[in-house]
């Protein structure tokens, strides 16, 4: 490999995608790249845990997928009652 040749990997564009401002939504923390292959990406501060990607293609569901099941455990505790 010649010092001219780059070689972007997938690893790389990830980055520079969750480095990019445009790709998050501040006040909510809601991040969103069609670039990005992760699911599952750090929130700008990595210490807060992960946030989904809901520009990848399976993002918004399992967004509505993780919000029905805690809905339908909290209408289950509070009938159980």
């Amino acid at each position: 490999m010649t010092s001219l040749e780059w070689i972007v990997t997938d690893s790389d564009i990830n980055q520079q995608e969750w480095q990019d401002e445009r790709n998050w939504v501040t006040w909510f923390g809601i991040y969103s790249s069609r670039r990005d292959t992760r699911l599952w990406v750090p929130k700008r501060m990595p210490a807060l845990g992960w946030t989904i990607n809901f520009g990848h293609p399976r993002g918004p569901i399992t967004f509505w997928s993780i919000l029905a099941m805690l809905t339908l455990a909290l209408l289950f505790a509070i009938t159980a009652i």
